[in-house]
């Protein structure tokens, strides 16, 4: 069996040390062609010494210098969007995990859509900002997309052929509820940024945390699964799981439900998606079924978690509100981390910016950046007031 190279985009943040692991545990099945980082130059310097790629890319020429006196082993390191983008569409390249975080990941990922490639998206927002141009590019190069994100891989393992069909009545998108899940809507209003980024469950990269406790992350997920697996908001039962066990399920219309279970490590998924259609070792620990006492499932709230809402009002009016949606949440997230605004804060501005922007048809990836640009606009205007 010949090695297939493997490009990861985003090696510095969890999904992508957590795919370095998988395939640090395969050398025989993988290389690595290509790391992409951004800040941390520290473990992006380490991983190239220890994985040897062809290219590193990196956000400027200052990054570059300073990478280049950190390794030992030579690399060509090379700078900005577009190299990304090269390294992602290279043609040596079989396989691309697509782990940038936010709407930064997204010409990446389309770029290795356009190539032809495995794509392994971990990228949620690709999908979310411009699913209809991302689909179409797999399906006119002939592209395998796999889902990541633990929902929509265990969505992609329950359902036949891992697409939608007429034997389907629902999907049930299974959260955690964050570690905000039975806090009372007084006590929402106080929560700092540290409480917010400790989950419960999962070890998550401090945007994706405060996602998952505002419930937007199973926002954004609602509208990645209507793209992956050809659905509307009306086929996706949200189901809160605190345990984190069931990572999602399948509603057929016989009256069955398959549901794919496994240990809360990301592991699972990106060992799923590395070696697919085979199985591999992901190193994540066996789920014990001794210490599974209790699944607990209830429906979310979305008057306390209004972004789930959000995401579901996005995706009925379809166009770029998704894509507002998600600059939006972006620039929110950020000032709820750096102190700027509340909690709470960040569902009131993304709606505001939602109402205060009208849903356009999708025509290319330039449109969508301008309208991102526009919603991050408005979104830091609203967060001035608030100052």
């Amino acid at each position: 069996m010949s090695k297939a190279n493997v490009t990861v985009l985003g090696a510095t943040g969890s999904i992508g040390q957590s795919t370095l692991d998988v395939i640090a545990a395969h050398p025989d099945r993988f290389n690595v062609f290509a790391l992409t980082g951004h800040s941390n130059l520290v473990q992006l310097a380490a991983d190239i010494d220890r994985f040897k790629p062809v290219f590193a890319v990196v956000s400027d020429d200052d990054s570059r210098v300073k990478l280049a006196a950190m390794i030992a082993h030579s690399c060509e390191i090379l700078v900005g969007e577009q190299a990304i983008c090269d390294v992602a569409s290279h043609d040596d390249v079989d396989m691309v995990m697509a782990a940038i975080v936010g709407a930064a990941g997204l010409k990446s990922s389309i770029a290795a859509a356009q190539a032809g490639k495995k794509l392994l998206l971990a990228n949620k927002e690709s999908l979310v900002v411009a699913g209809h141009l991302l689909m179409e590019a797999v399906k006119h190069s002939g592209a395998q997309l796999l889902p990541i994100d633990s929902e929509h891989n265990a969505i992609f393992q329950c359902l036949p052929g891992g697409r939608n069909s007429a034997e389907v009545k629902s999907v049930l998108l299974t959260a955690s509820g964050g570690p905000f899940l039975n806090f009372s809507a007084q006590q929402l209003q106080s929560v700092t940024p540290e409480q917010a980024v400790a989950h419960p469950n999962w070890s998550m990269g401090r945007k994706i945390s405060v996602d998952s406790a505002s419930l937007m992350n199973k926002g954004l997920e609602l509208i990645e699964a209507c793209w992956l697996f050809d659905l509307k908001p009306a086929d996706i039962e949200v189901v809160v799981h605190p345990q984190s066990v069931i990572h999602s399920m399948v509603r057929y219309v016989d009256g069955s439900v398959l549901a794919q279970l496994g240990a809360p490590d990301m592991r699972t998924p990106i060992a799923f998606g590395l070696a697919y259609p085979e199985r591999i070792a992901s190193g994540s620990d066996d789920l014990s079924f001794n210490q599974l006492l209790t699944l607990q499932f209830d429906q979310p709230d979305i008057a306390r978690f209004p972004c789930l809402r959000l995401a579901m009002d996005a995706m009925n009016s379809g166009g770029t509100l998704p894509a507002v949606l998600n600059a939006a949440n972006e620039v929110t997230v950020s000032a709820f981390l750096n102190n700027l605004i509340g909690f709470m804060d960040i569902p009131a501005i993304n709606e505001q910016v939602m109402l205060a922007t009208s849903a356009e048809p999708v025509a290319s990836v330039d449109q969508l950046i301008a309208v991102d640009e526009q919603a991050r606009l408005l979104a830091q205007q609203l967060i001035r007031t608030r100052l």
